[in-house]
């Protein structure tokens, strides 16, 4: 498996041609304590770097982008009454959607983990 980082946070990991989207803990960390999550339908096609779904905290509701193109086939339907589990694992359990990439030369628009981290520190 190979994870990857868009600049809008998320990470995405590889498993043959299904991708697993979440959020960073860099990301979860500005939104503080998570609210609720509006996930999407499975079935919903979505296109790389478009919003697929929205994160509500106790500072502002916050859209997710899809760092990927596909169709969503599977979603964390635990978020729906444990949205902070985000917050306590934003990089495992907190996953929040499953996607079958219908495009993997897009994977070529996103960050490996050492240039994410390098990405991060510019923007403190």
């Amino acid at each position: 498996m190979s994870r990857y980082y868009s600049k809008d946070h998320e990470w995405l990991e590889i498993d043959g041609n299904v991708g697993t989207i979440g959020i960073t803990d860099y990301a979860q960390h500005q939104l503080g304590d998570i609210t609720y999550v509006e996930l999407p339908e499975v079935g919903t096609e979505i296109k790389q770097f478009s919003i697929f779904c929205t994160i509500e905290s106790v500072k502002a509701a916050s859209d997710v982008y899809a760092p990927v193109s596909g169709e969503i086939i599977e979603v964390n339907s635990k978020l729906e009454n444990e949205p902070e589990i985000i917050n306590k694992s934003p990089e495992e359990e907190g996953w929040i959607a499953k996607v079958k990439v219908s495009d993997p030369s897009e994977l070529n628009n996103l960050m490996d983990k050492a240039s994410y981290e390098n990405y991060i520190k510019e923007l403190d």
